[in-house]
């Protein structure tokens, strides 16, 4: 089981419209950082249904293609329900540094789901920056992981 994101392949993002802004903040992060990225939509504030953009992003990490995802909507409940349909994710709601980082640690996660209507600007690039740079600590999470597919 893989202990750090593999950064050179691209990171996927996705958002519904309410996490529409923050996705594009997010986008500029990723540029900023040179990390390479594929935008699977929402390209506008214009209502539409977040399962249309998580299930891209979900499938796009789990094909091991992307070195993760960052999924945003309301409340991140939709996008992560969506998301862990999906066998290999394990998608976390995070709306917090220290949240992210042991959704890393502890759990394995590889798509960050960001609560667009309960963080602050600027919360959503560091908890991605916590996300993607924290490393699975393995040894009695592992076995824990391990247990989460249904297979």
């Amino acid at each position: 089981m893989s202990t750090e994101f593999d950064l050179s392949k691209p990171v996927a993002i996705g958002s519904d419209h309410a996490g529409f802004e923050y996705k594009e903040d997010l986008i500029s992060f990723l540029e900023a950082k040179g990390l390479a990225f594929k935008d699977f939509g929402t390209y506008s504030a214009d209502s539409v249904d977040y399962a249309d953009f998580a299930h891209p992003v979900a499938e796009a990490v789990e094909s091991g293609d992307y070195s993760f995802g960052i999924l945003l909507c309301g409340s991140a409940n939709g996008v992560a329900i969506t998301a862990n349909k999906h066998q290999q994710i394990r998608a976390a709601i995070c709306w917090g540094d220290e949240l992210a980082k042991l959704a890393r640690q502890h759990n394995n996660a590889n798509v960050i789901c960001i609560p667009a209507r309960f963080v602050r600007e600027g919360d959503a690039e560091k908890m991605v920056d916590s996300f993607m740079s924290t490393a699975f600590e393995g040894g009695r999470h592992e076995r824990r992981v391990e247990k989460i597919a249904c297979n």
